[in-house]
């Protein structure tokens, strides 16, 4: 059974920078698809970044690009948020997943991955 692990969460000011770290126990690390979501209170978890594993070409949804980076590392099975310019409204519980030969108009899509991490609170405050 695969484990995500999220790391990094916290409270920051408005304009601050964060960095989100999730370890996976995979043994196919390097050839899964690695995303993140967020879901703030009332609201649906939607799509936030991803980083493919065959060309690691990166993926943001329209509301994060620019100031949020993702990227990953196979060595140490671990795929990085680097968010910078944080705004309130980033705040957010942010879920890292996993997925396997996830296609790339798939790719913002929750149902597309088959594991996910705990969570862990972004908090901007104003």
């Amino acid at each position: 059974q695969a484990q995500l692990v999220e790391s990094g969460g916290g409270l920051v000011q408005a304009g601050g920078s964060l960095r989100l770290a999730c370890t996976a126990s995979l043994r196919a690390f390097s050839r899964t698809t690695m995303g993140w979501f967020r879901q703030a209170p009332g609201q649906e978890r939607e799509f936030v970044a991803a980083v493919s594993y065959m060309t690691e070409r990166p993926y943001y949804a329209d509301a994060v690009r620019g100031r949020f980076t993702v990227s990953r590392d196979n060595a140490k099975n671990t795929a990085y948020l680097q968010m910078d310019t944080l705004k309130p409204e980033d705040t957010a519980v942010y879920y890292c997943a996993a997925g396997s030969t996830i296609h790339a108009k798939l790719i913002g899509s929750t149902r597309a991955y088959n594991f996910w991490g705990q969570g862990t609170q972004v908090t901007v405050s104003s």
